[in-house]
């Protein structure tokens, strides 16, 4: 065995030493400032939508979700006048230019309002129904559906999945066909968020009979058009202050030019727009599951059984611990995603893994920390319940928990191969 001299095992330790302080710098400044993606800019844009939160949102949160609608175009406005509903969209469109991680910042901030159906609303507008029109989107159709949008001015909602089409976009029936130079729908959309205060719809159909994959649009829908019918708003479990309806389409007629982009590339627009949800979603739970367990701690803390405070309990406070570690890697795992996104890379596994944890995790926190609340935890009086309830359409919505683990086999080449084939 080949031994170091002294010297060199002196001057070794002094680099690991050096190395270690330089660790232990990065570290005692993450601590001050864990949101690692995150500037000074990032730190003012939070603060400011949370003076918004803390003014316009949450004094009045009870009140919308006891009414089951929250005023959209109000609050939108507030926001869209503090340039917080556009900030990756083009400067001339009214936008702030920024990377994604501004808009990570949003809906991370976004997360301190006290339910999640308003949190959802604001990402479909920013989100989930703009996206594909910014990028593709000629500039007639910017200036008419964008800028509004981004302004706060009009209302967007996201039209793609119907009755018997979820997670299983390829499969919708909805049809635009053409007519001169316009496009004639028919059909339905299922689960739509904003609708019954939406301006517009960014709708997924299809254009034409050829493969699933390639024969599908996004188009600009102009909700106030003849034959746009919201047939109802639908009575839901959690998220009670976004509205949500089912809309009916019968010979609603529109121009050929609202189609966003190239026709026949909407189910590609829709897969890239759909990155960015997913990774919102994640974004969006972050503060929620770390408030549950922060008001599971000062709960136990005070509430007394059998002589002592339950906090006491090691099974309630290791539990508690190992739910806040896992909180923290879902934190981490988004950063590296968003990172990684903003530097031009291919996401889509790491994002359908976030969004597969967000939705377990999310699970997981709200019934864990529900169960140490008891009785108290079962009713509508304590945020507990209403976290419980709302992000439980995370394993749902935008893709379901077995859809991510289908994408993320795939991405991992593990899915069954047809007989007869060895890769």
């Amino acid at each position: 065995m080949r031994m170091l001299s002294i010297s060199k095992l002196r001057r070794l330790s002094g680099v690991l030493k050096s190395e270690l302080w330089q660790q232990n710098r990065l570290m005692s400044a993450a601590a001050g400032n864990r949101e690692s993606i995150y500037t000074t800019e990032h730190i003012q844009m939070k603060e400011s939508l949370k003076k918004i939160i803390d003014k316009d949102i949450n004094p009045n949160v009870d009140q919308w979700e006891a009414e089951e609608q929250f005023p959209a175009k109000e609050i939108f406005k507030t926001l869209g006048d503090a340039g917080l509903l556009g900030v990756t969209k083009p400067t001339e469109y009214g936008g702030l230019g920024l990377d994604y991680t501004y808009s990570v910042a949003v809906a991370e901030e976004l997360g301190s309002i006290n339910c999640g159906g308003i949190p959802m609303a604001v990402g479909v507008q920013t989100d989930m129904a703009t996206p594909a029109l910014a990028r593709f989107g000629s500039d007639e159709l910017k200036r008419e559906f964008l800028a509004p949008s981004v302004a706060g001015d009009r209302v967007a909602c996201l039209g793609v999945s119907e009755v018997g089409s979820g997670s299983d976009v390829a499969s919708i029936q909805t049809k635009a066909v053409r007519q001169g130079d316009d496009l004639v729908i028919n059909g339905g959309k299922m689960w739509t968020t904003n609708a019954f205060q939406a301006d517009w719809m960014c709708l997924l159909a299809n254009t034409s009979d050829g493969p699933v994959y390639g024969n599908k649009s996004l188009i600009c829908l102009p909700m106030d058009l003849p034959g746009v019918k919201l047939a109802r708003k639908i009575d839901k479990m959690g998220m009670r202050s976004s509205d949500t309806g089912q809309v009916f389409l019968e010979d609603v007629r529109v121009p050929a030019k609202y189609i966003i982009g190239e026709e026949g590339m909407g189910f590609t627009y829709q897969m890239i727009q759909f990155q960015e949800e997913r990774l919102w979603a994640a974004a969006a739970a972050v503060l929620p599951l770390e408030k549950c367990i922060e008001l599971t701690v000062e709960y136990t803390r005070q509430r007394k059984a059998f002589g002592q405070p339950l906090l006491n309990n090691q099974v309630v406070h290791f539990r508690l611990a190992e739910l806040a570690t896992e909180v923290e890697a879902l934190r981490s795992m988004l950063y590296r995603a968003v990172s990684q996104y903003v530097d031009g890379n291919d996401v889509t596994m790491l994002a359908s893994m976030c969004k597969l944890k967000t939705g377990r995790l999310a699970r997981e926190v709200t019934d864990s920390c529900l169960q140490y609340w008891g009785g108290m935890g079962f009713t509508n009086e304590v945020l507990i319940s209403r976290f419980f309830r709302d992000f439980r359409l995370v394993s749902i919505g935008g893709g379901a928990d077995e859809v991510m683990l289908s994408i993320i086999c795939k991405y991992m080449d593990t899915l069954p191969k047809p007989p007869g084939k060895s890769k």
